[in-house]
C-alpha cells in the first residue's frame, strides 16, 4: 500500500526556518526528498521538501528544507507586485520562478 503525502505549506506562501531563523516563500514543493542522491541528505525523506526562496538584505537565495522545519510565517504580508517582479520571472500562465531559476 502506498501512503499519501498532502503538503502543509502551497507555492507563494510565506515561511520561517524554525532552526535557520530565516523567513521565505515556497517557491516548489516535492512529495519526498528528491535532493541529489549522491549526497548525504536528511533521516526523514519520507515527507514533503520545499524550495524556498530565502530573503536576505540585497538579495535572495534558495534553500531544499524538509516540511518538519518550516512554520507559517503570519507576520509577513504577501508579496505586492514590485516585490514579485524584483523576485520572480512569471510566465503567461501566472507560474512564478526565481529570477536565477527557469520555470519548468
Amino acid at each position: 500500500m502506498t501512503q499519501s503525502l498532502t503538503a502543509k505549506f502551497g507555492l507563494g506562501q510565506i515561511v520561517r526556518h524554525r532552526e535557520e531563523s530565516f523567513r521565505g516563500l515556497v517557491v516548489d514543493v516535492d512529495a519526498v526528498y528528491a535532493g541529489p542522491a549522491s549526497e548525504p541528505g536528511p533521516d526523514h525523506r519520507d515527507q514533503p521538501f520545499y524550495r524556498v526562496l530565502a530573503m536576505g538584505e540585497d538579495t535572495g537565495f534558495l534553500v531544499y528544507a524538509a516540511e518538519a522545519v518550516l512554520e507559517p510565517d503570519p507576520d509577513i504580508a504577501p508579496m505586492n507586485a514590485d516585490d514579485c517582479a524584483r523576485w520572480f520571472t512569471i510566465d503567461k500562465a501566472g507560474h512564478h520562478a526565481p529570477r536565477a531559476q527557469p520555470i519548468h
